[in-house]
Order: structure tokens, then C-alpha cells, then sequence
């Protein structure tokens, strides 16, 4: 191929979907020159599986990521038209926020904030090669022969990476939505010597809203008063849309089983290893034989198209199948498929190869975001991609790595998740992976990493200042509750009699009401007349505080804890094949990993707490 010279950036960012965002957005907002690389414009920020923002622990990552300085959640409330706070009849440590979002709108809404960003610059073009010189990244050379020098390379490739999907016995070679893979850049990182992995993620069908029944399923309405996903949206999101729940049967499961064999994930077509917990319909059926039923979501693609998305429908069985278990579920008769349901096989990363700044420990400048890096989700790949671009463009510019611990959030935890332990599967946050639930949750991510953004220089000391004005609210608050007292009235024990808790004792204190489980702020109004004008976000910080007091100090503990030892660094060039008493297992993990300090060392599987214990000892003695 003849090439030739198309000038220089500082950073070249492969992909455009939600990694590559917010990967180009962060470098560029830091000042590095930045192209942005996609194989069609028309797929920036393409929401190719279910056509959402958030969801359980998700909600979570989009908060952390705003709270950063990340685009995606003012992006939604820009784009999304049904917003739903998801396990709200739990604890505040599981509350996440999920938002049906426009998916043409959303696309919009990301690619004109791209063209409007200064010092970046998006293209059109299918990056093919990686130069590396010395060990580290140099260029990189698109299909018609471009060729970019750059400091640091982002591959934030998606499903595209030697891309196949598969619908029954018809098997292609693509992207998502029909566009074309990414092969030669696949066939290249193997030649650079990455250890590289076969994934597979999968999409429902698509049907017209015109043909479907919604007399037979049950309305999903949104919140009646739907929050936000920015802290920096000021006006209270609108719901535009609805949203419909109905369910399969044993007609569906009957169907199913009558066709496992042609069934890709189960006649060996399919190599690559899928999401545990987002399966295929199929899969549902053969792992749960004697659940009658599964749900089904019904959302609407956007305001201006009649498609519906089957959220939980997730097939690749051959579509004359796909139609007959359509028409088997009530609502859904008479359905006419407008997309049909496809599996999608893709390379991916070991992510093990990379360090926590999601560079490669074997080729420098050369970093990872997404489900490059063997996640799935929108909102996983846009953090990854977030801390991929800070890092690529501090280290260029010789400043200090941007890493977040697992005791600072959930974004610390997916990533320590899969460059320490790895990954099987396709990475899915889930609440349930952070140690430190009650305190990383998603109301107070801007209290937690604000300051952090603000360091970094991509958040405004305006936004700042109004993060700290409303924690200095809250404080306000929590010290007038414990300060007000309440003489013993007959309203009062009626309403503790009436929530089925114990009579006030005389001069019992605000706090101390609202610290009891049956009691909620809003209960107390009626008697607490001093009570200030206070904006609801203020008022459900300082009510989780005072109930959750104990369970949060508990927890800040164990933090300084997980502190001391991720602050005993272990040293870089460490032999750990020479070290006695450690096991074989663990000498492997250790060696291939390369941990930066004792906390990550003891989150390694196959390393041992006796492991650990050799190694202290084996440090102490050769300082």
C-alpha cells in the first residue's frame, strides 16, 4: 500500500463509539492535539444492543464519569426520553438510574460535541496499522494510505476487531449494524504480540411498533419525578416515552428447544465466550428448564421511529425461528421484525497485559479502553475510555498517572477487576463486585471525586464550587437536626404508632427520629416548622447519613485498611521466579501481572494470603 504523510497529533483515538468519546474528549479538553478515528461518522456513538443508559450498578459508572468531568451523562439528559431510579424498595447503596434514551438523538447529541471540541479533530477512516519503533507507539495508517505520527495510540475498537455475526447458519464478517470490521488492525495488535481473546455479546430483535398488541402487556411508566444523570443538569428531565413489560411462555421454550440444533451457541458455530450475565434467550431457557416464564421489555428505539427494542430477547437463532418465538408471546402476534436478532463474535485483549493506567506493559504509549479490553456495556467502556485518555495525555505530557483505587469508586474497581484479576467473560459492573457498597454510592459521586476532576483540569472551579456549597448545606442540615427538639405531642406518637415503631422520648431530637428505619424527612415536616427551603439532593444526603451513620464509619475503616496496603508499593523489576517459599501458581501470576503494591498482589487469583505473607517477609529481609 502507498502512503503518505498526513501530519502529526499527539494522540490517535481508534473508535468513536462510547470508549473512544470520552477517551478523545478527556485528551483533548487536556490540551493534547487528538484525532478521533471511525469507520463511519454515521456510527458515533452508536448504541448497536439496547438503546439505554445506567441501569444496576451502571448508574453508578455514568455518576463517577460526571463527576470527573465525563460527557456521557449530560449527553443523556440532553438525549434520553424515560428515566426510571431502579431498586428504589432497597437501600440507597443500590438505587442506580437507567434512561431510555433516543438512540439517533444520543448519537447527535456526542458526534457535535466531537466536531465542536477544541484540539480535536474526527475522521472518517479505518485505521489499519500501528507503528512501533524502540517498544513504543510511533504512528498509525489508515486504508488509504494516512499515515499519523503520534505519542500515544487509544484502541477503542468495540465488537469491530475481526467482527463476525452470526444469525442461524449465516455467518459474515462485520461490525454492528452491518458496518464493516476492523480485520487488518485485528491481525496486527496479534503481531505486536498481544495476548488476545474471542468474545461474543448479542443484540434482540427489533419490531414495528404499528403491529404490536400492547392491550396484552403492562405499562412501564417512567419516575414521576425523574432525576437526572448529570449533578450539572439544573432542569428536571422530561418523560417522553413509555416502555411495556410482557413475558414468554412454554409455547416459547417449546419453539426454542425444537430448534437448539441450529442453534449457533450450541451446534459449535459460535467460538467465542458470551456475557454470563446478559445471556441469550436460548441459554435462559437451558439454564432455568423449569421457569415458566422470562420478562420482556419493551422500548421504544426513539421519539421519531416506530421500532421497538425486545429488551431480554437476545438470539441468534436463524431468523424464521426468531419470527415464530416473536409470535408466540402475547402482544406480540401479529409483530413485524424490522431488524432480527444477531450474535457478534470479536477480538479482544487479555486485560491482564495492561497496568492500571490502562497502558500495555509491552508496548509503551500504546493504551485500551472498552471492550478492547474484555468488558461489555456502554457506560464500562466510557469510563475506561475516560481514564485511558487522561492517562495517554498526562504521561506525554510528563505528569503523574491518573489511577483510581477500588476504595475510591466503582471506575477503581472495574478497572482493578480486570487488569489484576482478568477477565473469562465479558466484564459487567454489578454493585455487588464493590466491597465499599454503602459508601460509593451514586448520590454522592460528586462529593467523592469532584476534587479529583478539578485536579485533572476538566472540571470548572464553578462546578466545584457548587459541589462544595452543597455538601456545606448538608453539614448545615445534619447540625440543626441533632440541634432541634421536640416536646412529646399526641400527633407525634400517633405517627410513631402509625409506622410501628416505639414513643418519643421527651426532647428527642430530630436526628434521632430520622435515624429510626420507619421514619423518612419528609415524615418529620409537619413537625419541624423551622425546617429551610433545601434543594432534594441536600435533604437525601443528610437523611442517608444520619440513617446509615454507623454502617458508613464501619466501612470508612475498612478503607484505611485496604489503604495501608496498597500503599506498601512492591518494586517494579521484582523477579518473582527467584523468590523461595512462594508457589508455583502464584510465582506465575505474580511474575506475568506484575502487581504495583500488596493490595493488588493479594487480589490475584491463585495468589494465596500465605503468598503474601512470604513476600512481606522475603521484602523486609532484602531492603
Amino acid at each position: 500500500m502507498r502512503t503518505y504523510d498526513a501530519g502529526r497529533c499527539d494522540i490517535a483515538v481508534i473508535g468513536a463509539g462510547h470508549a473512544g468519546i470520552e477517551a478523545a474528549l478527556a485528551a483533548a479538553r487536556l490540551g493534547l492535539d487528538t484525532v478521533c478515528f471511525t469507520v463511519n461518522l454515521d456510527s458515533v456513538g452508536n448504541m448497536p444492543c439496547n438503546p439505554a443508559i445506567g441501569g444496576t450498578g451502571k448508574g453508578h459508572l455514568v455518576r463517577e464519569l460526571d463527576a470527573l468531568g465525563g460527557e456521557m451523562a449530560r449527553a443523556a439528559d440532553r438525549a434520553c426520553i424515560q428515566y426510571r431510579m431502579l431498586n428504589r424498595g432497597k437501600g440507597p447503596a443500590v438505587h442506580s438510574l437507567r434512561a431510555q434514551a433516543d438512540r439517533r438523538r444520543y448519537q447527535a447529541v456526542m458526534k457535535q460535541t466531537l466536531e465542536r471540541q477544541e484540539h480535536l479533530r474526527l475522521k472518517q477512516a479505518e485505521v489499519v496499522d500501528i507503528g512501533v519503533e524502540g517498544g513504543r507507539v510511533v504512528s498509525v495508517t489508515t486504508a488509504t494510505g494516512a499515515v499519523y505520527a503520534c505519542g500515544a495510540v487509544i484502541v477503542a475498537s468495540g465488537t469491530y476487531l475481526d467482527g463476525r455475526t452470526i444469525v442461524g447458519e449465516t455467518l459474515r464478517s462485520s461490525g454492528p449494524d452491518g458496518l464493516a470490521p476492523a480485520v487488518p488492525l485485528a491481525a496486527r495488535l496479534r503481531e505486536l504480540g498481544l495476548e488476545m481473546r474471542r468474545f461474543k455479546t448479542g443484540t434482540p430483535p427489533r419490531v414495528n411498533a404499528r403491529t404490536v398488541d400492547f392491550s396484552k402487556m403492562e405499562l412501564q411508566e417512567g419516575d414521576p419525578e425523574p432525576e437526572p444523570f448529570s449533578f450539572a443538569t439544573e432542569r428536571a428531565p422530561e418523560n417522553r416515552a413509555v416502555c411495556y413489560l410482557t413475558y414468554t411462555n412454554e409455547q416459547t421454550h417449546a419453539i426454542i428447544r425444537e430448534n437448539l440444533s441450529r442453534s449457533p451457541l450450541y451446534s459449535g458455530v459460535i467460538e467465542g465466550v458470551g456475557p454470563r450475565y446478559c445471556p441469550s434467550i436460548e441459554t435462559k431457557i437451558m439454564r432455568f428448564p423449569d421457569k415458566p416464564r422470562h420478562q420482556l421489555f419493551i422500548e421504544p428505539m426513539g421519539l421519531d421511529t416506530e421500532e421497538l427494542y425486545i429488551q431480554g430477547f437476545s438470539s441468534s437463532m436463524p431468523e424464521e425461528v426468531q419470527i415464530r418465538m416473536l409470535h408466540s408471546i402475547p402482544g406480540l402476534e401479529q409483530a413485524e421484525m424490522t431488524r432480527c436478532a444477531y450474535a457478534i463474535e470479536y477480538d479482544c485483549v487479555d486485560p491482564t497485559e495492561l497496568l492500571p493506567t490502562l497502558e500495555c506493559k509491552k508496548i509503551a504509549g500504546l493504551y485500551g479502553a472498552g471492550q478492547f479490553n474484555g468488558s461489555s456495556g456502554y457506560e464500562e467502556a466510557a469510563v475506561q475510555g475516560f481514564v485511558a485518555g487522561v492517562n495517554a495525555a498526562r504521561k506525554l505530557r510528563g505528569r503523574s498517572p491518573f489511577i483510581l483505587r477500588r476504595s475510591d469508586g466503582y471506575i477503581g474497581t472495574l478497572i482493578d477487576d480486570l487488569v489484576t484479576k482478568g477477565t473469562e467473560e465479558p466484564y459487567r459492573m454489578m454493585t455487588s463486585r464493590s466491597e465499599y457498597r454503602l459508601l460509593h454510592r451514586q448520590d454522592n459521586a460528586d462529593e467523592r471525586l469532584a476534587a479529583l476532576g478539578r485536579e485533572l483540569g476538566l472540571v470548572s472551579e464553578e462546578r466545584f464550587r457548587a459541589v462544595q456549597e452543597k455538601y456545606a448545606a448538608v453539614e448545615r442540615e445534619l447540625k440543626r437536626l441533632e440541634e432541634t427538639r421536640l416536646a412529646p405531642s399526641a400527633e407525634l406518637n400517633a405517627l410513631l404508632e402509625n409506622r410501628g415503631t416505639a414513643p418519643a422520648a421527651p426532647g428527642v431530637s430530630l436526628a434521632e427520629l430520622l435515624r429510626r428505619p420507619q421514619l423518612s424527612y419528609g415524615d418529620l415536616a409537619p413537625f419541624d416548622p423551622g425546617r429551610p427551603a433545601l434543594s432534594r439532593p441536600v435533604t437525601e444526603q443528610a437523611e442517608i447519613r444520619l440513617k446509615y451513620e454507623g454502617y458508613i464509619k464501619r466501612q470508612l475503616k475498612q478503607v484505611e485498611e485496604f489503604a495501608r496496603m496498597e500503599d506498601r508499593p512492591l518494586p517494579s523489576g521484582l523477579d518473582y521466579t527467584a523468590i523461595p517459599g512462594l508457589r508455583l501458581e502464584a510465582r506465575e501470576k505474580l511474575q506475568k501481572i506484575r502487581p504495583a503494591n500488596f493490595g493488588q498482589a493479594g487480589r490475584i487469583s491463585g495468589v494465596s494470603p500465605a503468598d503474601i505473607s512470604v513476600l512481606m517477609i522475603w521484602i523486609e529481609s532484602h531492603k
